[in-house]
């Protein structure tokens, strides 16, 4: 039912704001930004928010509770007391928020965007846009959509940072607003520190798998196993020269964000901001790391946690 209500045609737009407000950013900062926090979470969550239709909640902050549901549902532990009780109060904290924000809308649509565009097709008498569907997926984009771009912009930025040649290269591109090939040294910055470099799934049933190779491996039910995204796109059996930074690799040498059934829905959306918020950034001279511990990135978990650069 989404893909009614998230189009393509929305994508240029989306673009543009992430690089403006990445742009405001920046130019307030004294030649000195936090990357992580002070410039991604902030475009990311003010941007897809605003697309969304769910703005902060009054005495809350959209940013963390979307970060700490996040947490908890795809690297937390049941064993977590203290994130389970912090997300405890935030899911149905956020559950009310939305539901309030289609009571409030359905009298009064107002600009358009998903939520909007959700009850005009409630109205319509449209399948799959009841009050239930429509918060539940919106409860979706917002825990799975915007705590992303956090983890994995900065994480490419710091690889950018570790090759002189590769950052003189997307400084260039941005300089010359060269969207394309901007993405590309950014898609191919993450190939070395992707988002997920692998997923867990459960083994239901016993299964051979590479049956009849060399390879050949049995994995008993209820197994482990890692779908290792992150050593499959440096594996030189399929990846060229797998070390060597090149923003000209075939699309074929990336799955940063799946395929097929498995396909990320947000992978239109991450392709057309996520180089945008690095752009205004990218085009200021001499950008370097900061001194000591804060020019370099530091991690909670899977979570990048820090990252402070300069520029003149």
């Amino acid at each position: 039912a989404m893909r009614k209500v998230v189009r393509r045609e929305d994508l240029p737009a989306l673009g543009q704001q992430a690089e403006a407000m990445a742009e405001s950013i920046v130019a307030a900062a004294p030649g000195r930004i936090e990357v992580v926090d002070t410039l991604v979470r902030r475009v990311t969550f003010s941007v897809l928010g605003d697309y969304f239709g769910v703005p902060d909640p009054a005495g809350g902050d959209l940013r963390v509770w979307g970060t700490r549901l996040f947490e908890f549902q795809f690297v937390g532990s049941m064993s977590d007391m203290e994130l389970r009780a912090e997300v405890d109060q935030i899911a149905p904290a956020l559950r009310t928020h939305i539901q309030n924000e289609i009571s409030r809308r359905r009298g009064d649509p107002g600009k358009d965007d998903i939520l909007s565009r959700c009850l005009a097709e409630q109205k319509a008498g449209t399948d799959g846009f009841s009050d239930d569907q429509i918060r539940t997926s919106l409860m979706g984009f917002i825990v799975g959509g915007p705590p992303q771009p956090p983890m994995v912009v900065p994480q490419a930025l710091e690889q950018l940072l570790r090759r002189p040649e590769a950052l003189a290269g997307a400084q260039a591109a941005a300089r010359a607003d060269d969207d394309d090939l901007l993405w590309r040294y950014v898609q191919e910055a993450m190939r070395f520190d992707p988002l997920a470099p692998g997923l867990p799934r459960n083994v239901l049933t016993d299964w051979t798998l590479a049956k009849g190779t060399r390879r050949e491996r049995r994995i008993p039910a209820g197994s482990t196993v890692m779908a290792a995204f992150a050593s499959a796109m440096k594996d030189p059996r399929r990846v060229a020269d797998p070390n060597r930074f090149d923003p000209d690799r075939p699309a074929s040498d990336y799955i940063h964000f799946g395929y097929d059934l498995h396909q990320c829905f947000g992978i239109h959306i991450n392709r057309a901001t996520l180089h945008r918020m690095l752009k205004p950034l990218l085009k200021r001279a001499n950008l370097r790391r900061a001194q000591g511990r804060r020019g370099r990135l530091h991690k909670n978990g899977p979570f990048a946690a820090s990252l402070t650069v300069t520029f003149d």
